[in-house]
């Protein structure tokens, strides 16, 4: 699923749709060794993050592409597992419970909440993360 920088652009949510082709063309054609690359894209990353509310959320929710990163996590670290497509990693997380795809209770919560969270697009996936307000 791809949402393109028009389609429902409002509020936090202009600027999540708007990094879909951004994070998507970070991908670099060489390893991520050379630490210029690394620096730029966690640089474009926690630029690319910002706080959305529930209201913009629910409807990138209703569609699937919500991944929940568990508080203390670093959310731009995990993003950066994401670009790499460093499966190992997401795995792991995965198994040990520190990100999963957002629930229905995850929605209640935030719902009745009216909850504001970090999020980061690394198409087609938004990481969201509980915010410390």
């Amino acid at each position: 699923m791809h949402l393109s920088a028009g389609e429902g652009c409002y509020r936090a949510g202009c600027v999540l749709y708007s990094v879909f082709d951004t994070i998507s063309s970070m991908k670099p054609d060489k390893p991520r060794s050379d630490p210029q690359i690394e620096e730029t894209v966690r640089q474009k990353l926690n630029r690319e993050t910002a706080k959305i509310g529930w209201s913009e959320l629910a409807r990138l929710f209703a569609t699937g592409v919500v991944i929940v990163v568990k508080d203390g996590l670093d959310l731009v670290g995990v993003a950066e597992s994401f670009v790499d497509d460093d499966s190992q990693r997401i795995s792991s997380l995965m198994d040990d419970k520190k990100i999963w795809k957002a629930s229905d209770q995850d929605a209640v919560k935030w719902n009745d909440a009216s909850a504001e969270v970090w999020a980061v697009v690394v198409s087609p996936w938004v990481l969201v993360q509980g915010t410390k307000s």
